[in-house]
């Protein structure tokens, strides 16, 4: 016996009573029980189930097989009881503003481009939608704008059920070949696919559609946006941090791009002149080891590539080993530089020396770069065994 589908009937209806026809230990725990008559939607068509409740049992996953809808709760039920059902709201109208706001921007693009819709997932913080054309980034907003226009003249969204030859006549989307009863859903002036899914009943529900991304994806492209309720929310996270951005660099939100980017640049500036001090510093200090042989250093923490770059200027200076150590004051963590000015390999020391300071990295042709687990005491006591 299928199970009626309430949803159908009432996508608004968010309470029902229904009988319990079975009720069996799932194979992945709790309980799956049928009922005469639901209002959950199973998870089919790229959109997730409904949660909610049977009389204060949490419904955690709703499935369908053969026309019979599976509710799974945590306990078991008795069967030929009526039960009250109880969508969890918040999400089923999440998903039909999805739903439907996808159906309007892909009736959109699938005519301008004479595309097909080969993908759809709705996840839970965007929306994905694959077509299998050559979309631009200025193409999909050009879409967007058409969606909500649509949205805004708050059009109803039409569902029938057209004979066999009825539906010969209808030009409708589908992403496979249809056998039965072929539910259609139209939206005048957008859309006409074929779905099995929850909808809003006019496009003014759906609010507003974004588009987030516009990405290659194997012939085509890959799309993601988000609509309604789920869109505002997005906006207000990003612009409170657009707002804090603009805060601290003392200009409108509407100038952070610039003020980034200007910003970005002078810090480039600053590198460079830093770099430029560095290397002179480097320079001047490792004069003050002209000729000491092998040298072993320690300085307070360094980027590697600066630990790097003293270790060759002294290296250079000193004419033996030079190996420089970084790392904060009481530390038993160093990143290390080891090079030999005349290039001769010093793979063995550098084992052996991760060996003795629980050390990790290595190198060649005179040069090793890694850090090592040690106290400043126990590196001085290794090199004067060498």
């Amino acid at each position: 016996m299928e199970t009626e589908k309430l949803y159908y009937a009432d996508p608004f209806l968010r309470e029902f009573t229904a009988r319990i026809l079975t009720c069996e230990k799932g194979p992945k725990g709790g309980f799956l029980v049928t009922l005469d008559r639901t209002a959950f939607y199973p998870e089919g068509g790229g959109q997730p189930c409904d949660f909610g409740t049977l009389d204060g049992k949490s419904v955690t996953d709703v499935q369908e097989k053969d026309g019979v809808i599976f509710h799974k709760v945590e306990k078991s039920v008795e069967i030929g009881q009526n039960v009250t059902g109880i969508l969890d709201w918040e999400r089923r109208f999440d998903h039909m503003q999805q739903h439907s706001g996808e159906h309007i921007i892909s009736g959109i693009l699938c005519d301008a481009f004479h595309c097909d819709n080969v993908g759809f997932h709705m996840g839970s913080d965007v929306v994905t939608i694959d077509y299998n054309a050559d979309i631009s980034w200025e193409q999909a907003l050009e879409a967007q704008a058409k969606a909500n226009a649509v949205i805004a003249a708050d059009t109803p969204f039409v569902i029938t059920y057209p004979s066999a030859e009825e539906l010969k006549t209808i030009d409708y989307r589908s992403k496979k070949e249809l056998f039965g009863q072929v539910r259609i859903v139209t939206v005048p002036g957008a859309d006409c696919c074929a779905c099995c899914g929850t909808h809003v009943l006019r496009c003014g529900q759906v609010g507003l559609v974004k588009v987030l991304s516009v990405q290659k994806f194997r012939e085509g492209v890959r799309i993601e946006i988000v609509c309604g309720n789920r869109a505002l929310r997005l906006f207000d996270t990003v612009y409170e941090q657009n707002r804090a951005v603009a805060q601290s660099l003392s200009v409108k939100p509407e100038a952070t791009a610039a003020a980034v980017a200007r910003t970005l640049g002078e810090l480039s500036d600053a590198k460079t002149r830093c770099a430029e001090l560095e290397e002179q510093h480097f320079l001047e200090l490792s004069k003050t080891y002209a000729g000491a042989g092998d040298t072993v250093l320690f300085f307070s923490p360094m980027p590697s590539d600066a630990v790097r770059k003293l270790t060759d200027a002294v290296a250079k200076q000193c004419g033996g080993l030079a190996a420089v150590f970084a790392g904060p004051e009481e530390t038993d963590k160093y990143n290390y530089a080891l090079i030999r000015a005349d290039g001769a390999d010093i793979s063995a020391l550098v084992k052996s020396m991760n060996a003795a300071l629980s050390g990790r990295g290595g190198g060649r042709n005179g040069f090793a770069q890694g850090s090592v687990r040690a106290e400043k005491t126990d590196i001085q006591a290794f090199f004067k065994q060498q």
